[in-house]
């Protein structure tokens, strides 16, 4: 898949393919994500926050399930922190 103009590369970290946009302020925001060779499709951004290091969301996902995905600032790599 090419990325559309102003959305950024997808990451691969640890089986998690993420495919993503920038977001308004240019963080980089998940549209939906493959692990473990299954994709799911971001239906909802639930909470949102950044640290030095690190930008995290909480989502939920169109298999029904809430993940938190974090994406490491530095290289753009993501990784599942969390299924619920």
């Amino acid at each position: 898949m090419v990325p559309a103009m102003g959305e950024g590369p997808t990451k691969y970290s640890h089986r998690l393919f993420v495919e993503m946009f920038h977001g308004h302020k240019g963080e980089p925001t998940p549209r939906a994500f493959t692990h473990d060779g299954i994709r799911v499709e971001v239906q909802q951004i639930l909470a949102h926050w950044e640290t030095v290091q690190y930008s995290v969301f909480q989502v939920a996902a169109s298999d029904g399930c809430r993940y938190t995905l974090r994406c490491h600032l530095d290289d753009l790599n993501w990784e599942l922190v969390m299924q619920q």
